[in-house]
């Protein structure tokens, strides 16, 4: 055993954390890529400057709705990454549920954003 071993003990359940937000975040996600995939359809039989009212709003909130979604993979994916000591076992913890929390503000931007007909 090394002195740092000693100083800092692996955490024996540290896969707990970002395996339930494994769990939670991915499903989500791909849900929230669903809805918003198909939004585009609310707006079938808009036609002129409400269709285009509706397609502008729609490109922002797809980049927000993207790029919030690529920001909880990369917190997920940290969640995992970081050591398995007990020194990180907060920050883990943290990551872990900040990840289906970012998913959630995504969406809601996402809605908030679009110009629904």
């Amino acid at each position: 055993m090394s002195d740092d071993d000693l100083l800092d003990p692996r955490s024996p359940h540290a896969w707990a954390g970002p395996l339930v937000s494994t769990l939670v975040t991915l499903p989500a996600a791909a849900l929230a890529l669903f809805f918003g995939g198909l939004s585009p359809m609310a707006c079938d039989s808009c036609d002129g400057a409400q269709a285009d009212g509706f397609t502008d709003s729609w490109n922002a909130a797809w980049a927000v709705l993207c790029t919030g979604l690529v920001l909880s993979l990369i917190v997920l994916v940290t969640s995992w990454a970081l050591p398995w000591r007990q020194r990180q076992a907060a920050t883990r913890v943290l990551l872990s549920m900040a990840a289906p929390g970012i998913v959630v503000v995504a969406v809601m931007g996402f809605m908030a954003l679009v110009d629904w007909p």
